[in-house]
């Protein structure tokens, strides 16, 4: 009752900690905040700098005395105190407490957190210790292939299957859900990040040239795709430094060849999507091949990735729609459901 009460009061968050982006929905409000996973701080004293957006402009470009990172490392903490600071900034953004002298204090808020689903409980207790560090009241964690099938619409709580495959900067998370619960998952710590790698290494190889994670990221988001989908060739120009000289160097790549690029990253993850069908009970099968596997994550937006996954595994397959989001939206519609989110949750701590 009291928990429903400070509720009413406070600003509730749902949170999507990505390990790209990190996304805060605000309970009545939407989704707020949208900002890389990104924390630029100086090395000796800790302070932090910039974070989010302005944080991400400084990777591979600061001093010595500086440094910009990415907190979190396939889908887990891997920076406690830089994690804690990005979600303290994130919090306070979005609940702040009153100017004016003599208002009263505004309840510490409840959160719900998305983590993947095969962390372990130290990884879990991380995450629950960073958010209420950060200032939550009530830290609520739940997988991110639920989170993302709730935020799709999926009917979860019917005993109809419903696929998801959530592909994310860190991981991959796939899942076939009824009844309110995961019947098989498989989460694979292969996905975005390992992409912009495999893209870094092509050009390396292909054409000795050294570029950094975040050209081989606008690379992949400009001429990146999964699949032809049409005879236009799209071409990206890349500036680098060459391996054999050490000058500066500029190339240009098409389509093709970042689709080259990326098959095998592709093809590990259609492999993991295929051995959990093959592990899925026979009468939720039928029910997936009726309505086919859902794609979420910033991940699905690669460039005929449904086509691909389609034709090789001869199932129906789409694109939620906004799947960035699915996950916070997810997060979101928990917390106005809370005899749901008492069913799905995996864990829950409070300050």
């Amino acid at each position: 009752m009291l928990d429903w009460i400070y509720s009413l009061l406070s600003h509730d968050l749902g949170i999507d900690l990505g390990t790209a982006n990190t996304l805060v929905f605000v309970r009545g409000k939407g989704i707020m905040i949208r900002e890389p996973s990104v924390v630029a701080r100086h090395r000796r004293s800790k302070q932090v700098i910039a974070i989010g957006r302005e944080a991400k402009k400084m990777l591979g470009k600061t001093p010595q005395t500086i440094e910009a990172l990415r907190p979190l490392k396939d889908g887990v903490i891997a920076d406690f105190d830089a994690t804690a600071a990005m979600l303290t900034h994130y919090i306070q953004l979005v609940h702040q407490e009153p100017k004016r002298p003599g208002l009263p204090r505004i309840p510490r808020p409840k959160v719900v957190i998305g983590i993947p689903s095969g962390v372990t409980e130290v990884e879990r207790r991380a995450v629950q210790e960073a958010a209420i560090m950060a200032g939550a009241r009530h830290a609520i964690l739940i997988e991110e292939p639920m989170a993302a099938a709730i935020g799709a619409g999926l009917p979860i709580q019917e005993s109809r299957g419903s696929f998801v495959c959530d592909i994310g900067g860190g991981t991959c998370e796939i899942a076939v859900l009824s009844l309110g619960g995961i019947v098989v998952n498989r989460s694979i710590r292969i996905a975005g990040d390992e992409m912009d790698e495999a893209i870094v290494n092509f050009i390396r190889l292909k054409y000795s040239l050294l570029i950094g994670q975040p050209t081989a990221e606008d690379v992949k988001l400009t001429v990146g795709s999964a699949y032809p989908v049409d005879k236009s060739d799209r071409q990206a120009v890349v500036r680098g430094r060459d391996i054999e000289t050490g000058l500066p160097k500029s190339i240009r790549v098409n389509e093709a060849e970042i689709r080259e690029a990326l098959a095998g990253i592709v093809h590990q993850i259609i492999e993991a999507v295929a051995e959990t069908v093959e592990e899925t009970p026979p009468e939720l099968i039928s029910d997936i091949m009726e309505h086919g596997i859902v794609l979420a994550g910033g991940g699905s937006k690669l460039l005929g990735i449904d086509k691909l996954i389609a034709t090789e595994l001869k199932m129906p397959v789409w694109i939620t729609d906004d799947p960035q989001t699915a996950v916070v939206r997810g997060c979101g519609k928990l917390l106005d459901d809370a005899e749901l989110l008492r069913k799905v949750k995996v864990a829950a701590r409070k300050a």
